[in-house]
């Protein structure tokens, strides 16, 4: 299926990992050009090298200045994924003011920030463009240890409904992707332990956690054309985790 995304222009955040950098090689190998965001240089240096021709910028997104900087002449992008994100786990009771801090200026400030510069830029050359945010199943599920991260996501579905709701008259489209627990290298080490993964295991009706492929080929449709009048979704893509 094409998904006419050959010659359009896209920005991905956290492409040196995981789905950020599965999502970087699938639109490059659907003829789109890419600007790969990453805090690791040595990550966007083994990237470029396995992809030649993306363009790489290295910045912390939890920097508000240096990312103004460093994406302010990235030039027109149509199509923008907010990918970038961490994951600082700590019981309730144990909750730090710098894992607030860090969690919601990467997972949700940065997202305002770089779909502003984005979006800014589409209204501005008059034409529509599609976003897709990274959110998790966290986002509408209560997991322990989770409080700040749940959070983040929690308000990035919320967001999305806004970036929606206010994009669409500018015809910008904004979606959100809910995934499960995702085999990226670092997923497969975090839920290597049997019992660990027995326990969300048994939660999910397909018995299985997400390749990296599943969660791509659906920001991969959310991008495209074939999805024309979907906005202010969140998708889930969780083996039906959501539905228990």
């Amino acid at each position: 299926m094409d998904l006419g995304l050959a010659g359009r222009r896209a920005l991905v955040t956290g492409a040196g990992k995981g789905i950020g950098r599965s999502t970087v090689l699938a639109l490059r190998a659907a003829g789109a050009h890419v600007v790969a965001v990453s805090r690791t240089q040595e990550d966007l240096d083994n990237l470029v090298r396995e992809c030649p021709g993306v363009e790489p910028v290295c910045v912390d997104l939890g920097d508000w200045e240096a990312t103004e900087k460093a994406l302010s002449s990235v030039g027109p992008v149509d199509l923008l994924v907010n990918n970038a994100a961490v994951a600082l786990l700590q019981p309730f009771l144990e909750v730090t003011k710098e894992a607030c801090d860090q969690s919601f200026s990467v997972n949700l400030r940065a997202v305002i920030q770089v779909s502003q510069i984005v979006a800014r830029g589409m209204i501005a050359r008059g034409v529509p463009g599609a976003i897709v945010n990274i959110s998790s199943q966290a986002s509408q599920r209560a997991l322990t240890n989770h409080s700040v991260y749940c959070s983040t996501k929690g308000a990035l579905d919320m967001l999305t409904k806004m970036m929606a709701l206010e994009l669409g008259p500018h015809k910008i489209r904004v979606n959100a992707v809910n995934p499960t627990v995702v085999m990226t290298s670092m997923g497969r080490i975090n839920w290597s332990d049997p019992q660990k993964a027995k326990a969300m295991l048994d939660r999910i009706p397909l018995g299985k956690f997400a390749e990296v492929e599943n969660v791509v080929d659906a920001i991969l449709f959310l991008l495209s054309d074939r999805s024309g009048m979907t906005s202010g979704s969140t998708l889930p893509v969780d083996g039906g985790f959501l539905a228990t």
